[in-house]
């Protein structure tokens, strides 16, 4: 199925964030795709907020995987810096799509591959009036 939103606030990508993983089960991966500052970060904070986690929701540019406990674990994933397939594999990243968790993952095209056929993928373009049309298509039901 596929779904589109109109985002004009942090607040709304937020709530779309926890609308999408309140209709997730254990072991999704969410595939969040969008250009720098399309609001990535923002909609995993609705998603983390979803989940009963309150902490600081970051970009894990730098650290690769950001990991939190709430009522499911969440896996953050931020592989702008991953140029491969196999780089993925050596950071453990693949085992954790199956960890019976929810996986966010920004740019994750470089996986694509491998990523489950199950995917939900999230595309959040960037308007000109700065408000976000994001499309969400894959296995849940919205």
């Amino acid at each position: 199925m596929t779904y589109t939103f109109e985002c004009r606030t942090e607040e709304d990508m937020e709530n779309l964030g926890r609308k999408v993983v309140s209709a997730c089960t254990p072991n999704a991966v969410i595939s969040l795709r969008g250009s720098l500052g399309a609001g990535k970060t923002v909609f995993a904070r609705g998603a983390a907020r979803e989940l009963g986690i309150q902490e600081a929701i970051v970009s894990p540019t730098f650290t690769l995987i950001q990991e939190y406990e709430g009522r499911m674990h969440l896996y953050h994933m931020d592989l702008y810096r991953i140029t491969s397939v196999e780089d993925f594999q050596m950071t453990g990243g693949e085992d954790m799509l199956y960890s019976g968790g929810i996986c966010l993952i920004e740019w994750s095209e470089v996986i694509d591959e491998i990523l489950p056929k199950d995917t939900v993928f999230v595309q959040i373009r960037i308007n000109e009036d700065k408000s976000r049309t994001v499309t969400v298509e894959g296995g849940i039901k919205l």
